[in-house]
């Protein structure tokens, strides 16, 4: 009887009614989404107007998956941050139409619509063929566009309806590749912010400030996931021991 009073008054609270509401998650998720591109907008107001916006989606995008990556642990270190796991879905649907504007951009903005120069290539007017002049620029769009063909899977199945057409298990396996998807993002992003400026026969620009809170957001993911392992697995030891 007090086990059910207490879920009732819970219920009754209208702090769960708004974590409970599909609608009001997807709204926060949104304001959490404008806001923080608009703010990578504004902080790197010298960059050419494509550039900028190319970098805001981008970066916005990693951080709201970094997000996603995060509940999970923390809702096993802090059993009160559990309350917040409805919000994975949301964070992972506007991350991955972020990381969509943002491949948009690139394509419209950077490599013309030429699918040819997005992994690499450039025309050679005098040898009048494609030739290859950017390694790492191929490698790293190639890992980018799988990750947002993974993305896309995994937003197009979140939702309960995907559930019961694919089935618990089958569900909780597609759902699962969010790991694939979180490491794939890292690579790509992890070239450009480091990588891709220093050939010898480019400008090199300032560096990107984000380069630092990049290493953060990473390092606190990994710590989050480490100390989440570590609590489970003690548990698991200090049960066995208990039962032994």
């Amino acid at each position: 009887m007090k086990s059910s009073s207490r879920k009732k008054a819970v219920r009754s609270n209208p702090k769960y009614h708004l974590l409970a509401s599909w609608w009001a998650r997807h709204l926060l998720v949104i304001a959490i989404g404008v806001a923080g591109t608009w703010l990578f907008l504004y902080s790197r107001i010298e960059w050419s107007p494509m550039h900028r916006w190319n970098r805001a989606v981008g970066d916005m995008s990693i951080v709201l998956v970094a997000v996603a990556m995060s509940l999970g642990p923390l809702s096993r270190i802090w059993r009160s941050t559990a309350k917040l796991l409805p919000f994975r879905r949301e964070l992972g649907i506007y991350a991955v139409l972020l990381a969509f504007i943002h491949a948009t951009i690139i394509l419209i903005g950077w490599v013309n619509l030429d699918l040819m120069r997005l992994v690499g290539f450039e025309f050679h007017p005098g040898l009048q063929k494609y030739v290859m002049v950017q390694h790492g620029f191929a490698i790293a769009n190639l890992i980018g566009v799988l990750a947002l063909l993974y993305g896309l899977i995994l937003a197009a199945t979140s939702n309960d309806r995907s559930l019961r057409w694919l089935g618990n298990s089958v569900w909780k396996f597609v759902q699962r590749g969010t790991y694939v998807l979180w490491w794939l993002s890292v690579v790509h992003t992890g070239y450009f912010l480091y990588l891709h400026f220093l050939d010898f026969h480019r400008a090199t620009p300032e560096p990107n400030w984000f380069q630092w809170p990049f290493v953060g957001l990473v390092g606190a993911v990994l710590t989050f996931q480490f100390v989440a392992s570590s609590a489970t697995l003690y548990k698991v030891r200090r049960r066995e021991s208990a039962a032994s």
